[in-house]
């Protein structure tokens, strides 16, 4: 992903004077250096210059709006900025927008205070009239409070980084659909058209054929060296070089497919493998972990999702992987679920070295593929799905608990990982289901709840959260006054 940057944006006015307003631009200029260089803010930070007027505002905002660059903003009240200056930028405002309510200084100078340093230090109450202009216009933004200096400050001010970055990759997203989807299955179909005007997403099939005439064309060079890399990645266990040469050649085809029409996220369906041997399961394996995003039986919104995610999680180190809940352990009070696939669960999950296997799959209709094998690892983690509801998207987000797999499970050939539920399994799948919650997922090591509630309230959808709070008769209201409220909108 390109590294997007932020703008730091600092508000007051003209009746304190000239020399107020450099100390402001000065301290605006330091606190923005300092939050860049610290490990908790993912991207860059460019401080801009202080808004003082309406056609300032105005005018920031509408050169954030066309500069590519820039992913959003990040907007703090040094002193009192009247808020009737805000309006007319902030209602033109197309990017993402945080809050910023802080002060530069951490106390209150006991015997030094006096009214100079409270004409100058004014953010308890200039933040406040700045957050009832974003109340009053209905602003979308994240509020962040506390001392700028402080870490779990700058945590949040990265985490919400990462959710307009995920918001940007969105715009220009475009998905490549090998084929449709699964047949009569109702959770992988959805309005392209409203996800495009919504998200950006530019949803859009190709031929199987295409694919199989480009990994014909692919040159046996080519795959010797991508074979090489498998040596040194992965641990080979099959003897079976056929199979493994085979899906090395179907990586690099749809990695040139996806390359030449800029996409960054595919589907493909074991119902339309025409002119295959294969179906993809160490490529799908492969371009994932390269950062593509990836969606079984022409699941659409999870291979964008996967792609989003992984954008919004770019160099976070735990891993994201399209997944899907396929089985549970009952045990009670120690229940689990079993996520996996057929073949595609990507291996930054993965706790150890993975192996290439090779096994038929009973599915499909065509020769054993090569694929990765691996226990994915221990920690907390987070499953989301997109659905469309009828008119309106909903995001579901899933708060985990990943442990090493209970079982061996020897003649289970796939790439596994074990969860408990929050608040317990039982409870989590009755609101799941409640919610419409789907069967293919995407699961995340590094993002968050919050992350994934920041990205969509950026973006206009619908948020349900699953936690270790969260109780069946508070959902069914949360669901109806939500159904009442989005149909209201």
């Amino acid at each position: 992903m390109k590294r997007p940057v932020f703008w730091f944006v600092v508000g007051s006015q003209h009746l304190y004077g000239p020399e107020v307003l450099d100390t402001v631009a000065a301290r605006a200029a330091e606190m923005a250096a300092e939050l860049e260089s610290d490990g908790a803010i993912p991207f860059g930070i460019v401080c801009q210059n202080v808004v003082t007027t309406p056609g300032e505002a105005l005018k920031t905002v509408r050169e954030a709006n066309y500069d590519d660059g820039c992913a959003g903003l990040i907007v703090w009240c040094h002193t009192f900025s009247p808020s009737k200056m805000w309006i007319n930028g902030l209602t033109e405002l197309q990017k993402p927008y945080l809050h910023l309510h802080t002060q530069y200084n951490r106390n209150i100078p006991d015997r030094d205070i006096d009214m100079d340093f409270m004409n100058l230090n004014q953010s308890a109450h200039g933040d406040r009239e700045h957050g009832f202009i974003g109340a009053r216009l209905r602003a979308p933004r994240k509020i962040v409070a506390g001392y700028w200096r402080d870490k779990a400050v700058r945590e949040k001010i990265g985490s919400w980084m990462r959710s307009a970055a995920g918001c940007r990759v969105s715009r220009d997203l475009k998905v490549v659909r090998f084929g449709d989807n699964m047949r009569q299955v109702a959770v992988t179909e959805g309005d392209k058209v409203g996800a495009q005007i919504q998200l950006g997403w530019q949803v859009n099939t190709w031929p199987v054929g295409d694919l199989v005439r480009e990994a014909d064309a692919v040159a046996e060079t080519e795959i010797d060296a991508l074979v090489e890399e498998y040596g040194r990645q992965y641990t080979f266990s099959t003897d079976d070089a056929g199979a493994v040469r085979y899906q090395a050649r179907v990586e690099l085809a749809i990695q040139k497919i996806l390359g030449r029409e800029g996409a960054g996220a595919y589907t493909n369906t074991f119902e339309d493998l025409h002119g295959m041997r294969q179906l993809p399961g160490l490529a799908s394996q492969r371009l994932m972990e390269q950062g593509y995003g990836y969606g079984g039986e022409g699941d659409w919104k999870v291979a964008a999702m996967t792609r989003v995610m992984k954008a919004m999680t770019e160099g976070m180190g735990g891993g994201t992987s399209f997944m899907e809940d396929y089985t549970y352990d009952l045990e009670p009070g120690r229940e689990l679920s079993l996520g996996a696939h057929m073949l595609e669960v990507c291996p930054t999950l993965a706790a150890g070295k993975p192996e290439i296997q090779v096994h038929p799959l009973c599915i499909g209709g065509r020769e054993p593929p090569a694929r990765l094998v691996f226990e994915g690892k221990a920690g907390k983690a987070v499953v989301v799905s997109l659905i469309d509801m009828g008119g309106r998207l909903r995001l579901i987000a899933q708060d985990v608990e990943c442990v090493k797999p209970v079982y061996e499970m020897p003649n289970l050939p796939v790439a596994r990982v074990m969860w408990r539920a929050e608040p317990d399994l039982l409870t989590a799948a009755h609101a799941w289901l409640l919610a419409g919650g789907a069967h293919h997922t995407v699961l995340s090591y590094d993002a968050t709840a919050e992350m994934m509630e920041d990205w969509a309230e950026m973006t206009g959808i619908e948020f349900v959260r699953i936690h270790k709070g969260t109780t069946i008769e508070a959902l069914k209201k949360e669901l109806f006054f939500a159904d009442v409220a989005w149909k209201l909108r």
